[in-house]
């Protein structure tokens, strides 16, 4: 609707809503006054859409870390819930998990399927941080750090309510970096413990019993930790939490939006910046 006939329209619902009847003069002059507030407030929304339109990214992930990411996720997933009926084997829901899928067999097979995925993006993972370039750089930054203690202690007093400053973070933040050793240090004690169980005839030749049973109850233990740490932990942080809710694509994507840098990561941000501006000056000197 044209903005004159909204600004009409206005009018005359405020006229039956008071019983009133206004001049001539004064209706003409009022309703040139809101048409004109009404096109004002029609452009400003119209700039705001087109500028999230045009809104800036930032790479944030290369494909080799999103592929990493992925193969790490599908394998988790599937260890995850071809693990779970196995360990609460006796229980309804477990017998009705293994009719569905065709006996306890069957899930045992893509349970080891998830288990090859998670020492095959093990191996990939320690290649990429020993021999590549990116690699390197990525695990220097996500090293812990001093910062990182201060960042934990000024988030506290943030939430209550101590202060109005939130933490400012670089590449990673510290639940960033809790995220990523907390992967580490489990995928070391899945592995171990899984490949023992699984070639558990060649290990029982080589270790005494005992072994094999503390393997059992820290694969077991260690499964059911790191299922409450992804679900509860990880994927409130990376998806659920209120400023991304109901997904954050960026892992799977590897852009941010430059107004989420800017709030979430705003050391590395400015980091860019002055990166790019150096580069220009050195190009303008040219």
């Amino acid at each position: 609707m044209e903005p004159k006939k909204e600004a009409e329209k206005l009018i005359h619902e405020v006229e039956i809503e008071k019983g009133i009847t206004l001049d001539d003069e004064f209706r003409e002059r009022l309703k040139n006054e809101i048409a004109e507030k009404i096109k004002t407030e029609i452009e400003r929304r119209k700039k705001e859409v087109e500028e999230k339109v045009e809104e800036e990214y930032f790479v944030r992930f290369s494909l080799n870390i999103r592929l990493q990411h992925l193969t790490l996720a599908i394998g988790v997933l599937l260890l995850i819930i071809t693990g779970l009926p196995i360990k609460f084997h006796e229980s309804k829901w477990a017998e009705l998990f293994f009719e569905v899928i065709g006996g306890i067999q069957v899930s045992r097979i893509l349970h080891r399927v998830g288990a090859g995925m998670l020492i095959f993006v093990s191996i990939w993972h320690t290649i990429y941080i020993a021999f590549t370039k990116e690699g390197r750089k990525e695990f220097r930054e996500l090293l812990p750090r001093k910062k990182d203690f201060l960042d934990f202690w000024q988030n506290i007093k943030y939430m209550l309510g101590k202060t109005n400053e939130r933490p400012k973070y670089g590449r990673y933040s510290y639940i960033e970096k809790f995220d990523y050793w907390a992967v580490y240090w489990g995928m070391v004690i899945m592995v171990l413990s899984g490949l023992i169980l699984w070639f558990h005839n060649f290990f029982l030749g080589i270790f005494p019993k005992f072994v094999f049973d503390i393997a059992k109850e820290a694969h077991s233990d260690e499964a059911m930790l790191a299922t409450l740490a992804i679900v509860i932990w990880h994927w409130y942080n990376a998806h659920f939490n209120p400023h991304v809710f109901p997904f954050n694509p960026t892992i799977f994507t590897g852009k941010i939006s430059k107004e989420r840098m800017i709030k979430e990561h705003p050391l590395e941000y400015e980091k860019i910046m002055r990166e790019k501006l150096m580069k220009e000056e050195k190009s303008d000197e040219k």
